[in-house]
């Protein structure tokens, strides 16, 4: 269907005002050539810290809501439109309640309709850890959870690694719907979904975070800092520590990364054990 001239300008000018903004940082890929599938964070590990104190595992997960098939031949949707009026979910008083009241979201009409799920969120209700990352994937979209594929596989290991159990921390996402072709997120997604994140953590009351990629570390500080100056030190969420590093796909591309997402998982880990005491 053939679109009128001044929405082909509108939908040019999102892009390439987005692009213009994140071009360096690729975080997210459905097909990602891993030039090194070895991924040991065991390796050299010294001084490991003592294992988590762990009570009875309480799990948030809500069951996978089927939806219309996507039309998957869609590539350039029509403009974002941008909710600017502040929502009030202060009845929301638990996840399940904020699951309720946003698993029909169509603020990103283009989204709502080439999704199978809205992956809202999984893991424990009362963490004292939320990791955040980007955007859902293929497999993620399919299963209704957030990390579930090649990424999550990893993500597994890392928190393995520092002696996190997946199930005792909560995993979330910026966008709760997935990008087409798994590209990045455009801004107005991002504006129209980071108040459910926010809510998200009002919720959980984690006593950390760990931001994993740009999009993330980006909306939750409101900076435009590119990542490498974002990792490496602590940052603070509403008074929560949050520290910033690579997203686990973006370790699947590139393995010069290895090194440097050790190094920041070991500091947060390092900072949690501090805050226990």
């Amino acid at each position: 269907m053939s679109k009128d001239k001044p929405e082909i300008i509108s939908d040019i000018y999102s892009y390439l005002k987005f692009y213009n903004d994140y071009k360096n940082y690729p975080v997210y890929a459905n097909e990602v050539k891993q030039t090194d599938t070895s991924f040991d964070f065991q390796e050299n590990i010294a001084g490991k810290p003592d294992s988590i104190i762990a009570g009875e595992k309480q799990v948030y997960e809500k069951p996978v809501y089927e939806m219309k098939k996507a039309n998957e031949d869609i590539v350039v949707e029509k403009p974002v439109s941008i909710y600017s009026p502040r929502e009030d979910f202060s009845h929301c008083d638990s996840l399940d309640k904020f699951y309720e009241e946003i698993k029909d979201c169509r603020k990103c009409s283009h989204l709502a309709e080439t999704r199978n799920n809205l992956v809202f969120g999984y893991g424990n209700p009362a963490a004292e850890i939320v990791v955040v990352g980007e955007a859902p994937g293929a497999e993620e979209d399919k299963q209704g959870k957030p990390f579930v594929g090649r990424a999550g596989k990893l993500l597994t290991d890392i928190l393995k690694a520092i002696e996190f159990d997946r199930e005792d921390v909560f995993i979330c996402n910026i966008l709760k719907c997935r990008p087409p072709e798994n590209r990045n997120p455009l801004p107005g997604e991002i504006m129209n979904c980071e108040p459910y994140l926010f809510k998200q953590l009002e919720l959980i009351k984690p006593k950390m975070i760990l931001a994993l990629g740009t999009f993330a570390g980006q909306t939750l500080l409101k900076s435009k800092e590119p990542l490498g100056k974002l990792r490496g030190s602590f940052h603070e969420y509403n008074g929560i520590k949050l520290l910033v590093t690579y997203h686990p796909a973006a370790l699947l591309r590139n393995p010069n990364w290895k090194k440097p997402t050790w190094e920041d998982v070991k500091l947060f880990r390092k900072e949690f054990d501090s805050m226990k005491k």
